[in-house]
């Protein structure tokens, strides 16, 4: 199968959806979805044949630019991540009545096109092409579609809008002068340039300030917050399952090859920061009322850590932060849900107006209580194999670093048990709980069955992603 055709599946399928018309919107995405996610399954085979996974080209010829796209193991991993959870977020959303839902649903195939291409794509400038399409539908999905006073969603997702894009405007400058250099875009060329350790500093600095806006790292995550409140929850579940991933990614795939130097020369401010947001996202998440935003900077938490193992350059660092993405993303998804099936029911996110669920729920709360132990690291879930690969490999830089990163698991474990406490048990909620829908249980019982089923065997994506890091490694370590 051509590497396109996933390619097309989703972008046919997003005009597919706004055609169908509203009654049939959400059935036909969810058609295309599953079928996105066979293409992948396709790839994934075709990979383990030992074919190669690329399609390039000529697209303009002055300056020099390639519709090319190439698939290996990591960009596979960040595919099947992707179309894995496309199926799961638009089933868990049947229960919700939308307005205009086929332009919902389109919006949604098409951001899910975007992200796919960023992860295929190998020429700089259509990685930016897709990078920079993947803003616009969530912009108007949180935009049209959001939650709250309409005026203070609008200045969140403005904000977020004109931070991502301010970013992304660094990075193709960066594209810009290194296509001066090499003559071409294509990362192949990009990555055996001979560049001195000042121009790898700020070409880093360029492609840093793109990413850690999307990831996002602290200070850069002042709009991640409000943006993951006020957008509608399948929103949610689009920027914190799928998009942030594109930043780490972009650091794996793009930034550490062009320009070691100046992640060796920085590595410890590099990891420090990704620590300094474990902390600061846990001890903010302990004060949040709001469920949303307590699970938004528990995400925060979380994905610092995963940027530190990122920028330790080891070996076991970038295979741990792209295990904890797969997990992080599978995970995240999972409470979002619960906290919409909640909302569906209270029409509250305030945390001391719910309780009592456990004597109305026990399904909900019990399947509530295993997403609240994976996102904790519990031992035999898939977030426990990711967590722990991130943490020693930065145990191999610093043992402080280290230390200080674990207050993840001892702060995640108190704030999350606090929620789960607050949310599920107490004294019984007057409003009735009605009990989880077929395709409410139904999505949540995949997400726990990938995470125990990859944190009892992870094998499959170590040896899938294993490949594509060491020649990542190689690049990174060129200069030695």
């Amino acid at each position: 199968m051509n590497v396109t055709t996933l390619l097309i599946i989703l972008l046919v399928g997003a005009f597919a959806t706004y055609i169908s018309g509203d009654k049939w919107a959400s059935k036909v995405a969810l058609l295309f979805g599953l079928t996105a996610f066979a293409s992948s399954i396709c790839l994934l085979n075709q990979y383990n044949l030992g074919d190669k996974i690329d399609y390039v080209k000529p697209w303009i010829s002055n300056p020099k630019i390639y519709f090319a796209l190439q698939a290996d193991g990591l960009s596979l991993a960040m595919l099947l991540l992707t179309t894995a959870l496309t199926p799961i977020i638009i089933y868990s959303s049947f229960g919700n009545t939308y307005k205009n839902p086929k332009a919902f649903y389109a919006l949604i195939l098409f951001m899910v096109f975007a992200m796919s291409g960023t992860f295929l794509a190998s020429d700089g400038i259509l990685y930016y092409i897709f990078w920079e399409l993947s803003l616009i539908p969530i912009y108007f999905i949180a935009l049209i579609w959001g939650n709250g006073d309409a005026e203070e969603r609008k200045k969140a997702v403005v904000k977020f809008f004109i931070y991502t894009l301010a970013g992304s405007l660094f990075m193709l400058i960066a594209f810009v002068y290194l296509y001066q250099k090499a003559g071409s875009f294509l990362i192949g060329y990009l990555v055996q340039l001979k560049l001195s350790s000042t121009e790898q500093f700020w070409l880093f600095l360029a492609f840093f300030l793109a990413y850690a806006i999307k990831i996002p790292l602290i200070p850069f995550h002042t709009w991640q917050a409000k943006v993951y409140q006020k957008a509608p929850t399948v929103g949610t579940m689009l920027l914190s399952g799928i998009m942030l991933k594109m930043g780490l990614y972009s650091v794996i795939r793009w930034q550490l090859p062009i320009a070691p130097l100046a992640a060796k020369e920085y590595l410890f401010v590099l990891v420090g920061l990704g620590i300094a947001g474990v902390i600061y996202g846990s001890i903010v998440a302990l004060r949040q009322k709001d469920l949303k935003k307590l699970l938004a900077y528990s995400s925060l938490a979380h994905v610092g850590l995963i940027a530190a193992g990122a920028y330790t350059l080891t070996p076991d660092g970038l295979r741990g932060a792209v295990l904890q993405m797969i997990a992080h993303g599978f995970v995240v998804v999972g409470l979002f849900l619960v906290a919409e099936i909640i909302f569906r029911r209270y029409e509250t996110r305030t945390i001391s107006e719910m309780g009592g669920i456990r004597a109305q729920s026990p399904k909900l709360t019990s399947m509530f209580m295993i997403l609240v132990l994976a996102s904790v690291a519990l031992p035999s879930t898939f977030n426990f194999v990711g967590e722990f690969t991130v943490l020693f490999s930065i145990s191999q830089i610093s043992i402080f670093y280290a230390i200080l990163g674990g207050t993840t698991i001892i702060l995640g474990a108190y704030y999350m048990l606090k929620m789960f406490q607050h949310v599920m048990l107490g004294e019984t909620n007057v409003k009735v709980f009605k009990d989880v829908t077929f395709n409410e249980g139904f999505s949540l019982i995949l997400i726990i069955a990938v995470l125990f089923f990859f944190g009892l065997y992870p094998k499959p994506i170590i040896d899938l992603v294993t490949p594509s890091l060491e020649n990542i490694l190689a690049q990174i370590n060129r200069f030695n």
